[in-house]
């Protein structure tokens, strides 16, 4: 049986929602009358959250589990989800309910006007902070001006793709995944639908800052050579405006005479020029552990068990 829809959903310890969040799905999906399957990634939780899913499993078939073997990160767990869904279009989707369900209908009908992919934009993110929007219109800002591939602002995972746009994105290797930048980079017909971001259903959420700031570093440094180059243009403005002063000092001498150079200047100096060193290795040791882990060849994630796709684990090894 072809099975058109795919809806693909990264889990970390999520059993307070997955109740409601059943209901609010098939809820949407049985008028559509096109047949769908449910991929649930459960990245390693902690909680009841696998022994919940294998109940839904067994009392709807359609809901299908892929188990990692640990947690290896929402970003890893969705490329899973995209690995293992069959459909003619996939839509990701968070489990904490702030992507509604009730907008698939819409990112349906735009797919069958002919659209790869059609992404879902927040108008509004109702439950955050004005810091956490603040740094979001920040980051967006920030990576839009760094990078020559166009990231939709205010846009998280959830979209629809085409098949060929999961096929694409299924070619693409690399270990540090910035998804929101891989989706943008394959191209494609893409349009987008507005919504406003409801507060999360359940539970707390699982970024704290100190992640969201190592996520938009990945985010940056997986899709913009210009962190380097400015520490090259940096090294060579310090470099003129040192040989200018050096040429002012030495004109100083000649003119003047010398007098006692001075400690606190000179400490200042040192301890400058130190920093922009340090930070300028800092930057290159980011690019070159990147290159490490791709050298190392790694798969992205290893699967425990399957519910619902044996079949496909099968083809796999034959």
């Amino acid at each position: 049986m072809t099975i058109e829809l795919s809806i693909v959903i990264p889990m970390y310890n999520e059993e307070d929602n997955l109740e409601h969040l059943f209901a609010r799905l098939l809820e949407v999906l049985t008028p559509l009358k096109i047949t769908y399957e449910i991929i649930c990634v459960n990245d390693g939780s902690k909680d009841k959250t696998l022994s919940q899913l294998i109940n839904c499993h067994q009392t709807n078939p359609q809901i299908k589990i892929v188990n990692l073997s640990r947690n290896f990160g929402k970003e890893i767990a969705l490329s899973a989800g995209i690995d293992y869904a069959q459909g003619k279009a996939v839509i990701p989707i968070d489990a904490d309910l702030q992507d509604p369900p009730e907008l698939i209908h819409e990112l349906v009908n735009k797919w069958r006007e002919g659209y790869d992919i059609v992404y879902a934009t927040r108008r509004s993110r109702q439950g955050e902070t004005w810091v956490k929007q603040f740094t979001a219109k920040m980051f967006y800002k920030v990576i839009g001006r760094m990078t020559e591939i166009k990231i939709p602002p205010n846009t998280g995972d959830f979209r629809l793709m085409d098949r060929r746009v999961v096929n694409a994105i299924k070619q693409l290797p690399e270990r540090t995944r910035f998804m929101k930048g891989l989706f943008a980079w394959v191209g494609y017909r893409q349009t987008f639908v507005l919504f406003d971001r409801e507060p999360r259903f359940q539970g707390q959420t699982k970024w704290n800052y100190w992640k969201l700031w190592n996520f938009a570093l990945d985010g940056i440094f997986s899709f913009s050579l210009l962190p380097l180059k400015i520490w090259t243009y940096l090294g060579l403005i310090i470099s003129l405006l040192s040989l200018a002063y050096a040429s002012f000092l030495i004109l100083k001498t000649l003119i003047v005479g010398t007098d006692v150079p001075g400690y606190a200047s000179l400490m200042v100096a040192i301890l400058f020029l130190g920093g922009v060193q340090l930070i300028s290795l800092g930057v290159i040791g980011e690019y070159l552990g990147r290159v490490y882990e791709e050298v190392k060849a790694r798969p992205l994630y290893l699967v425990s068990d399957l519910w619902g796709l044996e079949y496909l684990q099968l083809e796999r090894l034959n």
